[in-house]
């Protein structure tokens, strides 16, 4: 399953937790007199994001909080929490994948599976960050509530479930604004009254003659001029720039833009396999980036750091520092991204004009009013933080504050439309460059599309180059090449099948025996974004695929792949049911994923003669033997 925009915060090799003393956060809570520990499982950074606010918020509660992360953590230390007096740990746990812990969770996950620790006096709370139109929505949070009060943990407040696919902010006020007064029932305490608005970070502006040029970080991810000295392994904190060797436009017609392009990795010591995903670093549009500096009234060359005032927190800066504003908001921070409520609450202070103030104070509130409001005027308008402070004119917070609190930029993944039977120095990306008018006439664009839509390899100059790893995924093909697969793939969706296809034609060109491979495509219309048509009726002629192709604006009636693969609802249970075959969905979660299932689940029950229980059964059975595997975003 993949996420768009998935990020991953750290890769280490998965093992024992880690016992060295740095890692001590009873010894750090102590250090500071706190008593609230905030853990995050966090993939895209905004399981993070509300980890710092909880942190924060305990303040107003007479109870210090400390943000941390558990892979940076001795987790075994939950069992000594309750010698902290007041002390609780709440976890704010992302899910991701096939109902997996974040990569940064994995070692705290599989520790409390395979362990039995004591955890009698530690007072817990767990929210969720899932999305519904998954199968396996919040899958680790409601584990992780259930196994720690298994494990004689004291629940505090009742899980909390967050669902990107409605309004993950709401589900987080919401839940937030009831735990407070539960925590205060349970330890005796009262809220101080009025909020503290507090910075995080402190500025410090570098002057020219202070810092060494070579000391400034300029877009790299980590280590000062990573992207200069290149040094493997290369992974999410220390990128391959590879270079962009094709950038070619694949639709024909019909008003949008899908980009097959093709990264050079020869010489990286990467390998992927078919089915696997790349992480593309973008850069933000420059027309935003300066607009924001004219609306901040900041000079974007200057150079500046933003330190935690935390000496405690192992994060020191919200992104490498020292940068100019410039390459902040290029390179570090969601510029695009709609901004949280609890942003809006702090960009309040800084409005001159008493009704601006109070329509941003009323957006971050968690009454009904401020909700519809923030709805309106915020999601369904898709107003970014530029937007609304054109829109909100006497609104003019300090560009460094804005740095402080956008969520950091994050990688955008793609599935990889290439094999490396094929292409073992290249990975190719097929995308469709995002562009959309909002209801204010605004044109809104995608970050990474339209980076790259501009960035094509021109005769006579050096071609152009990005930051990406790779991803391993899995999808993936079956283990016996004589295996059966059906693969539906409408859209960008045919990507990963594009390798898959290049694998299978390689591997019988090679005289192994290779099973049938079946293939639902769909696009709009024939003539216009039919990707890749050339190949596929290649393999086609060749006998390497059965090729079902639904266009859907060329009759009256749409016609979609669903349509397709309920009519062939025999051959479906034949793959499934008698050959031990494989099916693979990648492509929308929210709707042609789940109508593919219940298709599967029909003809399990119709073509195979189960009853509804069996066949839920039988389908959980493809899933568990991972003949069963959907590649989905929403």
């Amino acid at each position: 399953m993949l996420e768009r925009g998935d990020y991953v915060d750290t890769l280490r090799p998965a093992g024992a937790i880690q016992t060295v003393t740095e890692n001590s956060f009873i010894k750090k809570l102590r250090a500071s007199g706190r008593s609230l520990i905030v853990f995050y499982g966090s993939q895209t950074g905004t399981a993070e994001e509300f980890a710092g606010r909880l942190a924060k918020e305990g303040m107003r509660y007479k109870m210090k909080g400390m943000v941390a992360d558990p892979e940076e953590c001795e987790m075994e230390e939950l069992t000594q929490l309750k010698e902290i007096p007041n002390s609780l740990a709440v976890f704010c746990m992302a899910t991701y994948g096939e109902g997996d812990p974040t990569d940064n969770a994995m070692e705290f996950y599989d520790w409390l599976k395979s362990g039995e620790p004591d955890l009698t006096g530690l007072n817990y709370a767990v929210f969720g960050l899932g999305n519904k139109t998954y199968e396996h929505y919040n899958e680790v949070a409601v584990y992780l509530d259930k196994r720690l009060e298994e494990l004689a943990a004291t629940r505090v407040f009742e899980l909390g479930l967050g669902d990107d696919d409605a309004n993950i902010e709401d589900d987080f006020i919401t839940w937030k604004d009831k735990l407070w007064p539960a925590v205060c029932e349970k330890f005796n305490i009262e809220s101080t009254g009025e909020e503290e608005l507090i910075r995080q970070f402190r500025l410090v502006t570098h002057s020219l003659d202070e810092i060494p040029k070579s000391n400034i970080f300029t877009g790299e991810i980590a280590r000062l001029h990573s992207l200069e000295n290149q040094r493997p392994p290369f992974d999410v904190k220390n990128p391959y720039l590879a270079e962009i060797k094709v950038n070619k436009e694949l639709h024909k017609g019909g008003g949008r833009s899908c980009l097959h392009i093709e990264f050079d990795i020869s010489g990286s010591k990467m390998r992927y396999e078919a089915g696997d995903h790349v992480a593309v670093y973008p850069t933000n549009n420059s027309e935003l980036v300066t607009r924001l500096g004219e609306l901040t009234n900041a000079n974007l060359d200057e150079v500046f750091s933003l330190i935690n005032t935390d000496t405690e927190s192992t994060k020191k800066n919200p992104f490498p520092c020292p940068t100019s504003y410039r390459t902040a908001l290029s390179h570090y921070v969601e510029i695009t991204a709609l901004p949280r409520t609890h942003i809006l609450r702090e960009m309040a202070e800084y409005c001159t004009d008493e009704s601006d103030k109070q329509k941003l104070l009323l957006m971050s509130t968690n009454s009904q009013e401020g909700k519809a409001l923030y709805q309106s005027f915020v999601v369904d308008a898709c107003r970014n933080i530029v937007h609304i402070l054109e829109d909100i004119s006497s609104c003019r917070p300090p560009l460094d504050h804005i740095c402080e609190l956008l969520p950091r930029l994050q990688p955008r993944f793609y599935s990889i439309s290439s094999s490396p039977k094929m292409y073992p120095d290249t990975v190719h990306v097929t995308a469709v460059v995002v562009q959309y008018e909002t209801a204010t006439g605004r044109v809104n664009r995608g970050v990474a599309t339209t980076w790259l839509a501009a960035h094509r390899p021109l005769p006579g100059q050096s071609n152009p180059r990005v930051p990406l790893y790779i991803r391993k995924s899995q999808f993936k093909l079956p283990m016996q090449t004589s295996t059966p697969i059906v693969m539906v793939g409408p859209g960008t969706g045919l990507a990963p099948f594009r390798g898959f296809l290049q694998e299978r034609a390689s591997l019988r060109a090679e005289g192994h025996p290779v099973g049938d491979n079946v293939l639902y495509f769909g696009c709009r219309n024939r003539a216009h974004d039919y990707i890749y048509q050339e190949e596929l009726e290649e393999y086609e002629r060749n006998g390497d695929l059965q090729l079902h192709l639904a266009f859907s604006r060329e009759q009256t009636q749409k016609v979609y792949v669903t349509h397709l693969l309920e009519q062939n609802s025999k051959q479906l249970w034949d793959i499934l049911g008698n050959r031990n075959g494989h099916i693979y969905i990648c492509g929308d979660a929210k709707n042609m994923a789940v109508d593919v299932r219940n298709i599967i689940l029909k003809a399990i029950q119709e073509e195979g003669g189960r009853s509804e229980t069996e066949a839920a059964q039988f389908l959980k059975k493809l899933e568990s033997m991972k003949r069963y595997s959907a590649d989905v975003w929403s």
